[in-house]
């Protein structure tokens, strides 16, 4: 397709959403590896405005009517909690979902392709990478508040569009079969990796007890809480609005707490190959606890208690998925060279052995910050 006719096709598509504007151009957007998203211009009464335009992957999303409704249930309970606590720049600390012409929260085309649109969120940026710690505290403080503001939208009024995500019990059965079935070979190879996960598959059934009695109440849940998936603000670099929401759906605060730590406290690439090089960062941790306890402000004792054992489930867990897939022969997690995905799996499994080294310190960290949760508290430079 020239250049000219994808032009031409963005165009058609922008014009079946309800924007009051017309179209200007088109631009690819952002660095997402799972949708295709463009920064659409448009002019609306003399003036420039921009919108986020993706071409959603069914592939990857198989029911997006289901993740649509989630995320507009989702924005639409934001926007009118920001409105009714007069936040500052309201509109830019909450996804805005865009109509198409006919009412619909996405567009469908008759050759299956579907689409959505939302306000662009001007004068923001990501980050890849926690390199600082005030970066880990922006985000965690973002994704707190994210838990805040959405309390009173019952978590079961979502619906759960991946089934067992989280479930760690269930990734345990998925690895025991993948060691079972064994088609590649590859089992004899990766014996110590295999013992490691087993010996601590007790560690799935802590929670899920803790959820039946109530103690951890369901919620909604971002389920990919990865420092970029917060936007900065240009002049503050304070986290406002927390963006791609398709995997938002019922679950456990400490999902989403644990995967912070997960992503965001490894001083080593997800797949480096040196497992020498991975710990897990005290300092970001406690301005990840910092942050969310903060921006939070509605956990339960029995969550807060847990906040350090959830950076070693959700560890454990992608780690086990890892080596799962790489049992397997890659089908999942994409991958660019032979082994990634073992080294992937030998990464988190460094990681989780680094947080249980700590577990002490971040039971202390984790008593400080919510002894100082109510006081002033400046961001970690």
């Amino acid at each position: 397709m020239t250049e000219a006719l994808a032009m031409e096709k963005l165009a058609g598509v922008f014009r079946q959403f309800d924007t009051r504007a017309d179209f200007r151009a088109a631009l690819p957007f952002g660095n997402g590896h799972i949708h295709d998203t463009y920064k659409a211009i448009a002019d609306q009464g003399g003036a420039t405005t921009a919108f986020t335009l993706q071409r959603l992957n069914t592939r990857v999303f198989k029911r997006p009517e289901t993740v649509m409704a989630n995320i507009t249930l989702i924005t639409r309970h934001l926007g009118v909690r920001l409105a009714a606590e007069g936040a500052a720049d309201a509109t830019r600390r909450a996804l805005q979902v865009v109509p198409t012409r006919a009412g619909e929260p996405f567009l469908r085309e008759p050759d299956g392709v579907c689409w959505r649109l939302y306000v662009f969120v001007d004068q923001a940026f990501t980050v890849d990478r926690v390199e600082h710690a005030a970066d880990a505290h922006a985000a965690a403080l973002a994704f707190g508040r994210f838990q805040r503001l959405l309390a009173d939208l019952p978590g079961g009024s979502l619906i759960e569009t991946i089934p067992g995500f989280h479930d760690t019990r269930g990734r345990y059965a998925a690895l025991k079969r993948a060691v079972a079935a064994d088609p590649l070979g590859r089992a004899a190879g990766v014996r110590p990796e295999i013992e490691f996960a087993l010996a601590r598959e007790s560690l799935a059934d802590v929670l899920p007890p803790l959820a039946a009695r109530g103690d951890l109440p369901i919620r909604v849940t971002h389920n990919d809480t990865k420092v970029n998936n917060v936007l900065l603000d240009e002049r503050t670099r304070e986290g406002i609005c927390v963006i791609d929401l398709d995997t938002c759906m019922p679950g456990l605060s400490l999902f989403d707490f644990g995967d912070m730590v997960r992503a965001g406290t490894n001083t080593a690439a997800e797949d480096a190959t040196d497992t020498a090089s991975v710990s897990s960062r005290a300092d970001i941790f406690e301005a990840l606890a910092n942050g969310f306890l903060r921006g939070a402000g509605c956990l339960t004792e029995a969550e807060i208690a847990h906040l350090p054992f959830a950076g070693i489930v959700m560890t454990l867990e992608c780690g086990v998925r890892f080596l799962t897939d790489y049992l397997e022969g890659d089908l999942y997690f994409r991958s660019s060279r032979p082994g990634q995905n073992l080294d992937r799996c030998r990464g988190q499994f460094a990681l989780v052995l680094s947080q249980e080294k700590q577990y002490a310190t971040f039971q202390g960290i984790v008593a400080r910050a919510v002894a100082s949760v109510h006081e002033p508290h400046p961001a970690p430079e």
